[in-house]
């Protein structure tokens, strides 16, 4: 299976944007990116896809608002702009996909959510009723009362326990980079692309993986953790540049690299 194959085959499909897709150069909030997207998802939706939406982001956006805080390293003032910027974060997506004719729904979760038997149930059925009334739920966890206990951490383990809760057919995780690599491909430029994992523990003896980036909290090892939670139960996991001009409309017929991760 080929990355246009595993779009085409799938229904259900949940969507992570990491915070360097969703921010320019300095920090701001990437707009232009938003109403895009919006207008992908709107093509797929119309092709009888249902979506669900994983935005990180809540950070950048409070920096963008308050940018005198923008230095402050204190957890409480970081907790604050991720209460401050999720108001901005979801009213940016609230236009994009207003302009598409299409409503949206907002869900923050912590970990405890996805250990509760009850919750698990509740925020499942919730996803399935948006879903089939053709709105389009975006999830961020609640990083402004998530600790270090109780944090999920990053949005690739977010977006992996999202997909399997909601029973996806894909997950497809947007980074700043084309997809897994044998090495950093912004340090040593003989990095190759690997195009398809077919086994994830032959892929950790095959890569040099290093850290995190600038804004983000994840890196290339959340991500492969996300991709051996999903194929676990059978969901295809695909990681791709979302700073690619129209990334999704490309990779749905064919015309854009990343790293398919097959389901087990």
């Amino acid at each position: 299976m080929d990355i246009k194959d595993a779009v085409k085959a799938s229904r259900k499909i949940v969507i992570k944007i990491g915070s360097n897709t969703l921010a320019k150069a300095d920090g701001t909030q990437n707009t232009e990116f938003m109403a895009s997207f919006a207008r992908q998802c709107k093509n797929l939706i119309d092709a009888g896809k249902q979506l669900v939406v994983v935005s990180s982001g809540a950070q950048v956006s409070g920096v963008s608002t308050l940018k005198e805080w923008a230095r402050k390293k204190d957890v409480h003032f970081r907790q604050a702009l991720c209460a401050i910027g999720q108001v901005e974060l979801m009213a940016q997506w609230r236009k994009a996909f207003d302009e598409q004719g299409l409503h949206i729904g907002q869900l923050l979760f912590t970990k405890e959510d996805f250990e509760d038997n009850h919750r698990s149930l509740n925020i499942r059925n919730t996803l399935f009723t948006l879903a089939d009334e053709g709105v389009v739920p975006i999830i961020n966890e609640n990083d402004s009362v998530s600790t270090d206990e109780f944090a999920i951490g990053d949005n690739d383990n977010l977006s992996a326990l999202t997909a399997i809760l909601w029973s996806a057919d894909l997950l497809i995780l947007f980074s700043d980079i084309d997809g897994i690599f044998t090495d950093n491909p912004k340090t040593n430029k003989d990095a190759k692309l690997i195009e398809v994992v077919d086994s994830i523990p032959d892929l950790r003896k095959s890569i040099i993986i290093n850290g995190t980036n600038s804004f983000g909290t994840g890196g290339i090892e959340t991500k492969i953790q996300a991709a051996e939670k999903t194929t676990v139960y059978g969901i295809p996991m695909l990681l791709a540049n979302g700073g690619t001009e129209n990334i999704l409309d490309k990779l749905s017929c064919g015309q854009a690299k990343g790293t398919l991760f097959t389901a087990e």
